[in-house]
């Protein structure tokens, strides 16, 4: 029989023997890119100080810890799902989506998934979800940052694409900039026409043409 031990979360225990991976996702909010998730399984004797939600990082420090998850993890994986799907299933389950793949991804088979959030993907081992996972548990925490600095990067390159429209300083989300060149150029092909206010452009340009 396992032996149940507390995790580093609120009373929740798992088996001391369980193969854990924490898992994550970056990009449900902006209008355009898609959205991408992470998987990772941390190795407990090599430890990587300063892991915590991504979103309470700076940009640099989340570039500065990356790498040494990417190098220090027994597994990791990065999966995304593209603009298409968002807009054929809709952004909550393309999340769900892309947390499949990165743990479907993953070169060590998990025993269990911690999911941040209230909701958990469909997936053949055990999950459980935890809000504010991401900074309550190391392994979401780098998740947390591998697929946010992965999506990041995949805006700047978007950007060099489509540099109309600023890619790289405001990464897709709606600011005002985005929303100007929005405006003033019309949807690009990696822009996510569920979202209202891509719809609101469209119509405009059907509108104008």
């Amino acid at each position: 029989m396992k032996t149940p031990q507390l995790g580093l979360f609120d009373d929740l225990p798992y088996s001391a023997d369980e193969i854990i991976c924490g898992v994550d996702e970056a990009g449900r909010g902006p209008l355009a890119g898609p959205v991408f998730a992470a998987a990772v399984i941390l190795d407990p004797n090599q430890p990587i100080p300063g892991l915590r939600d991504s979103k309470k990082l700076t940009e640099a420090k989340r570039d500065e810890l990356a790498p040494l998850i990417r190098a220090h993890a027994l597994a990791w994986a990065v999966a995304q799902a593209s603009e298409a799907e968002i807009d054929k299933i809709n952004i909550l389950q393309a999340s769900m989506l892309a947390m499949r793949r990165a743990v479907e991804a993953l070169p060590v088979v998990p025993t269990l998934a911690l999911i941040d959030g209230n909701r958990c993907p469909v997936m053949k081992i055990q999950t459980i979800a935890i809000i504010g996972g991401d900074d309550k548990e190391e392994a979401i925490s780098a998740a947390s940052i591998l697929a946010k600095t992965a999506r990041d990067a995949a805006l700047v390159e978007l950007h060099g694409q489509y540099p109309e429209y600023a890619f790289d300083q405001h990464k897709g989300y709606g600011t005002a900039l985005h929303l100007e060149r929005l405006k003033l150029h019309g949807p690009s092909p990696v822009h996510r026409r569920s979202f209202a206010p891509v719809r609101e452009a469209l119509l405009m340009r059907d509108l104008l043409s």
